[in-house]
């Protein structure tokens, strides 16, 4: 492996981990639960912002997006960028319009909204969706992260582990270091694995700028001249997957729902000291996030470059090409640096998910903030913690089911279902906040699982229905579209 040897690899991994547990020595010692759901409202919100940027992008952007840009026959090249331009509009309606919802309830978790809105059964649906959505995108995550450590794995002479004890270290590292602190210590580890994966997304550039004979500053010429290198796509028509303003749309409406409507990312949000550090936070972050997945998108195309100019094979999976390259072909030292950089971004976002499922899971299906409870509050951190490890135990079987059905590139497939699960609670809330309506709140489950029924069924036959029309990443629209639809009808006249 270039020089990599397992000795060194686990040294790199353990020093790693070992600094995570130092940071959540310190920001773990008040364990209750203010602290553990939402750090008890003190975070700096450049501190926020930064680390969201990791979260957002996670190990499926550092292996994925490099390998779209000259993924198939018909290369994706940079059209990614249209879909990240669509995030800004996502990101100014959450600053505008959600972050001064969420504030002015003071909310833990953000579906208690729906609970005042309509009722318990559209709080819980919401709730519900949200668990499933974070359960399967965090798996698709870490077994992506599981999948690569399982490819260095195999190529240690006699070093041999199966796959489900890979997954089940990924997983207790996580556990070990979250379970006490929380958010709190996930609004610091968010910071630090941020910049460990930009710093070695940006030495890999320069490694592989070095070996083209190009340096730093002829990478953008470098770029600009291959075949990759095309951002916006208006003439394709409505049938081209890389369309401008359906990628655009699409990735403004997976902003809204896997930001602003999502607990994960809307927690770190909710434990800055006021509505305006929030909303400073969701600014600063739009603005690093479209650098980042320039960067991204830019040592993709150095990877196909340089596969293409030294005569090495694409792999059959597009996911794995910046792994191949990096650990078999550049210096060992970059080897390093990119199991640090995948494991920084990796657990960047799987964390996080974590400590999201398990306060949305204590708050809304256990009732923590009720008026009422009596659970005192070593009976809530108890109960907390078995929750923690409860979750923890759903991921490892997931993403083991994840081993042996996955047959697609990691990103789509997250999208793909996406698409389904995050598409009730866009209708739940766009009917919330643009209506003035009551529903018949025992319904609304009923229509939440109608939508996204009605949604594939169309996907499925849209060629032959829409005149030839495919669907892409607006999917999540129309499901949102059929929700609100839905509970217009079960509206109270």
């Amino acid at each position: 492996m270039n020089g990599l040897s397992p000795t060194l690899i686990v040294c790199v991994v353990v020093a790693y981990f070992m600094l995570l547990m130092v940071v959540s020595y310190f920001t773990g010692k008040d364990s209750g639960n203010e602290n553990f759901f939402v750090a008890g409202r003190k975070s700096p919100w450049y501190l926020v912002a930064f680390g969201m940027v990791g979260a957002s992008l996670s190990g499926v952007t550092f292996i994925s997006i490099p390998g779209v840009v000259g993924r198939g026959a018909a290369n994706m090249e940079f059209s990614y960028m249209q879909m990240v331009f669509g995030y800004l509009l996502g990101y100014f309606v959450i600053a505008t319009i959600l972050l001064p919802l969420y504030y002015r309830l003071n909310l833990t978790s953000i579906y208690t909204y729906l609970d005042e809105r309509f009722g318990r059964t559209s709080y819980r649906t919401g709730a519900g969706f949200f668990i499933l959505s974070r359960t399967i995108g965090a798996s698709f995550r870490l077994f992506l992260v599981a999948m690569v450590f399982q490819f260095i794995f195999d190529m240690m002479p006699g070093f041999s582990v199966p796959f489900w004890v890979t997954v089940a270290l990924t997983i207790l590292l996580i556990w070990v270091y979250t379970f006490r602190g929380g958010i709190n210590t996930i609004v610091w580890t968010d910071t630090l694995q941020t910049l460990c994966m930009l710093t070695a997304v940006v030495l890999t550039i320069g490694a592989i700028a070095n070996a083209l004979g190009v340096g730093f500053g002829g990478v953008v010429g470098a770029i600009r001249e291959s075949e990759y290198s095309q951002m916006f796509f208006f003439e394709g028509g409505w049938n081209d997957s890389n369309n401008f303003v359906k990628q655009f749309l699409g990735g403004a409406s997976i902003a809204i729902v896997m930001t602003g409507l999502d607990q994960d990312m809307m927690q770190k949000n909710l434990t800055c000291r006021s509505l305006g550090d929030a909303q400073k936070n969701m600014f600063w972050f739009s603005i690093v996030l479209v650098f980042a997945n320039l960067l991204f998108l830019g040592m993709g195309a150095l990877l196909y470059i340089y596969a293409n100019k030294n005569g090495i094979a694409i792999p059959e999976r597009a996911d794995q090409l910046f792994p191949m390259i990096a650990l078999q072909h550049l210096s060992p030292a970059i080897g390093i640096v990119f199991i640090l950089g995948l494991i920084a971004a990796a657990y960047s976002s799987a964390d996080s998910a974590l400590t999201s499922l398990t306060t949305s899971f204590c708050v809304d299906f256990l009732g923590f903030e009720e008026e009422g409870q009596t659970r005192t509050d070593a009976e809530q951190k108890r109960t907390r913690t078995i929750v923690h490890i409860g979750f923890s135990l759903l991921l490892f079987f997931v993403i083991i089911a994840f081993w042996y059905i996955n047959d697609d590139s990691v990103i789509n497939n997250l999208f793909r279902i996406a698409g389904y699960t995050y598409g009730p609670l866009l209708g739940l809330y766009a009917f919330g906040l643009f209506t003035k309506m009551k529903i018949r709140d025992e319904l609304a489950l009923v229509v939440c699982l109608v939508a996204p029924i009605l949604t594939y069924i169309i996907n499925a036959n849209s060629k032959a229905w829409l005149f030839g029309y495919t669907f892409g990443f607006e999917l999540l629209i129309l499901n949102g579209v059929l929700t609100f639809l839905g509970l217009l009808a079960i509206a109270k006249r």
